[in-house]
């Protein structure tokens, strides 16, 4: 049981326009304090699924953000509370440099310029990537990409971070870092990935999608071996 939900789904279902079937009834809960794993091999319904909590995607079904209905009403709201770091970084870092990417969303949400500055500064710092505040994002690393990503996410302090295969592109230095931060971030975190020995590290429980449904939940280490799903 979860005691404090923050984030609940109940039905949930989505169908693509070519007619495939991504999501079946998903019944799930998210509550403070917990980082929950989203196993599950590719095509199963995993990142579907995150792309609807922040309303990227609309289907079927109820989905309940931190006490508020998803609709049109509340989408803006939504997404100040739920932080999404895509698989691809390319998809989030479009500006000329790093500091004015991280900056961005802050000043989107009408946080006055040195304020932005200020907090986007910091969270640099926060991450070690200092050096890279003025840098092209075209030019960076697919590792120091994702990391820049995450920046940009952090910043904006949402109650809920979800993070879609975090560790892809990552040498062993960075994604000790990784999983250093993240053990230390005080939001609840839904993180989808095929990195075993990174769930282990990070999760507290974890959820295996299977053809667009959940079929399997528990502690990570249970469900990994149950299915298999060793590095």
């Amino acid at each position: 049981m979860v005691s404090l939900k923050l984030l609940e789904t109940r039905g949930l279902g989505y169908r693509y326009a070519d007619g495939q079937e991504a999501l079946r009834g998903i019944d799930f809960a998210l509550g403070a304090g917990q980082t929950i794993i989203l196993l599950g091999a590719n095509g199963s319904g995993k990142t579907t699924f995150l792309l609807h909590l922040n309303g990227l995607l609309r289907g079927e079904g109820e989905i309940d953000v931190c006490g508020l209905r998803l609709s049109d009403a509340t989408l803006t709201a939504i997404r100040r509370k739920v932080g999404l770091v895509f698989q691809d970084a390319d998809d989030q870092l479009f500006l000329p440099t790093v500091i004015e990417d991280v900056c961005f969303g802050l000043l989107n949400q009408g946080i006055a310029p040195a304020e932005a500055l200020e907090r986007s500064q910091a969270m640099l710092a926060r991450l070690r990537l200092e050096a890279l505040t003025n840098r092209a994002p075209h030019h960076l690393s697919e590792g120091e990409k994702r990391r820049v990503a995450l920046a940009g996410v952090l910043v904006m302090q949402p109650e809920i971070l979800m993070l879609d295969e975090p560790t892809t592109a990552l040498d062993p230095p960075s994604r000790r870092e990784l999983i250093a931060l993240l053990k230390g971030l005080p939001q609840a975190k839904l993180i989808a990935t095929h990195d075993a020995a990174f769930a282990n590290a990070v999760g507290t429980h974890a959820v295996f999608f299977e053809q667009g449904r959940i079929v399997d939940e528990g502690p990570v280490a249970e469900v990994i071996e149950r299915r298999g799903w060793s590095d």
